[in-house]
């Protein structure tokens, strides 16, 4: 089996970030919480586990420095902000708790998260155009007392008419959807329009790079987990090419069936993929 691996694929810089981070204060202290998945990657997340982190839903789950349950001799628990962020009042709540910060946050969600808090005070109507539901976009709408999340064309409908308009995009989105749905905002009535593209380059490179090896091959597979944005976006935007594409998070889920009569293989890869999972599968698929 030939396979063609895209030029831009696996770890973004933010992850790397994240990651490292996490290991740098595991090495320090074994009394470190993540406030949800660091990454959207469950078997690198499994890995830090190992290491001494814990991830917990809700600060209520983290014992407080002073209660007297807790092992003396530990230290004071550091709550560590995943890399989608949080909301500003979370953070407020981890030092209010007498817990240790630690931000993982990508530095182009935060800028996603200053540019929401901005335009909010210049008196404009916020909107971010992406999934209500990740935890990214959950974040950055807390930097704002209103924010309208449009995740499709019926939700435009909720923008109010007229008045000073000003979107933003969820940093993982694919451009062709943010240009689409900014255009048919548009066409609506306002008195003025603000737009600032906060998809993250790496994302846009990492989908070009996917669409052209589209055009080399007769099966595309995307590597990554079921819940990442970014990935599952790299899967639609491969399908749309009209190439058979199957979104998998490791090996293990290959079937023999999905390159029965093809000769060349195309493997792509979210942000948050792990180069050592993207390595398995090339090599166990060229041997086949």
């Amino acid at each position: 089996m030939k396979v063609l691996i895209a030029d831009k694929c696996g770890f973004c810089f933010g992850v790397e970030h994240a990651i490292e981070l996490a290991q740098n204060l595991l090495s320090d202290n074994q009394n470190v919480y993540c406030l949800g998945p660091l990454i959207h990657n469950q078997q690198v997340v499994d890995r830090l586990v190992k290491r001494g982190l814990t991830v917990v839903n809700h600060l209520d789950e983290i014992p407080l420095p002073d209660e007297p349950d807790q092992d003396a001799d530990r230290q004071k628990p550091t709550v560590l902000i995943r890399s989608h962020g949080a909301r500003p009042e979370v953070q407020k709540e981890v030092k209010a708790r007498g817990f240790e910060l630690a931000d993982a946050t990508c530095v182009l969600v935060k800028r996603a998260q200053k540019l929401v808090e901005q335009l909010y005070q210049q008196n404009y109507q916020v909107v971010v155009v992406g999934d209500p539901d990740h935890p990214e976009t959950k974040g950055v709408i807390g930097y704002a007392p209103e924010v309208t999340v449009i995740a499709a064309e019926k939700d435009i409908e909720k923008l109010p008419a007229g008045g000073r308009l000003a979107i933003i995009a969820q940093t993982t989105l694919s451009a062709q959807d943010f240009r689409r749905l900014v255009g048919l905002i548009a066409v609506r009535d306002f008195d003025e329009l603000k737009v600032v593209n906060t998809i993250c380059r790496e994302t846009q490179r990492r989908q070009k790079s996917a669409l052209e090896l589209c055009e080399k091959v007769d099966v595309m597979f995307v590597l990554g987990a079921r819940h990442s944005a970014n990935t599952r976006e790299l899967a639609q935007l491969c399908h749309r090419k009209e190439v058979k594409t199957y979104h998998l998070q490791n090996f293990q889920e290959f079937l023999p069936r999905y390159i029965e009569g093809k000769s060349v293989a195309g493997v792509t890869a979210g942000a948050s993929t792990p180069d050592w999972i993207i390595r398995e599968f090339v090599e166990k698929l060229q041997k086949l």
